[in-house]
């Protein structure tokens, strides 16, 4: 297949397998998606219980990338796509560490499998050449000569570089960390340490906000909105 080999079909859709990294990625969408729904599908002037929680949650994205990306107008653009990345990967790295999911036969965190993590990269670099054509036109494509015609090979290779450390490194660290664990489990299976698991909350944070982060500058970086 193109993306890989299907180790563990749960189903078929038609000619279609359907297996366990899709299902837990539709569970993850349904669970957003009703909080989402949840919060928002009865309005008020003065908000209240998860209506609050999601306009504090809009409102911290908006400011947090406004100063990523320093432009307002191409943050709050853009905030909308980023805080969904960053809700997404750091939902699918916690999903990991629900009790008895390390038991599961062939279950994975999704962004523990290098296809997820490339289809989120392939997204970023989609958004970011969007962007810069949004913003700028045609004028966007000078940027692939600059400083001169010479480093266009360099530029092109630095436009494929960026998707592939989006992958290879979500991808690398939470696999690794779910081995560990998974290890750790099979040889102490009631003496896993406090710690190894509050280090991959931590750890499942930061790889989130760093995906997010790296995302937001090369979008700013194409639009003319960052440094």
């Amino acid at each position: 297949m193109i993306f890989g080999m299907w180790d563990s079909v749960l189903f078929h859709l038609g000619p279609i397998p359907v297996d366990h990294l899709v299902v837990t990625q539709w569970a993850l969408v349904l669970v957003l998606g009703l909080f989402a729904f949840m919060g928002s599908r009865n309005m008020q002037v003065i908000p209240r219980g998860m209506q609050n929680g999601l306009e504090m949650i809009v409102e911290f994205t908006y400011n947090f990338f406004g100063q990523v990306m320093d432009e307002e107008h191409i943050a709050k653009k853009y905030a909308p796509l980023l805080s969904t990345f960053f809700l997404f990967i750091i939902c699918s790295n916690y999903s990991g560490l629900i009790p008895g999911a390390a038991h599961i036969q062939g279950f994975q965190p999704p962004t523990s499998n290098w296809n997820v993590t490339a289809t989120l990269a392939l997204i970023t670099a989609l958004t970011v050449h969007y962007a810069g054509f949004s913003e700028h036109g045609a004028h966007y494509l000078g940027h692939f000569i600059s400083p001169n015609p010479a480093f266009l090979p360099l530029n092109l290779l630095e436009e494929i570089a960026h998707p592939l450390s989006l992958t290879v490194r979500l991808f690398g660290n939470i696999f690794g960390e779910e081995m560990i664990v998974a290890y750790l489990l099979f040889l102490a299976p009631f003496f896993v340490p406090t710690a190894l698991m509050g280090l991959a909350v931590m750890l499942g944070a930061i790889q989130a906000i760093v995906f997010t982060l790296l995302s937001a500058s090369y979008i700013a970086a194409s639009s003319g909105g960052g440094h």
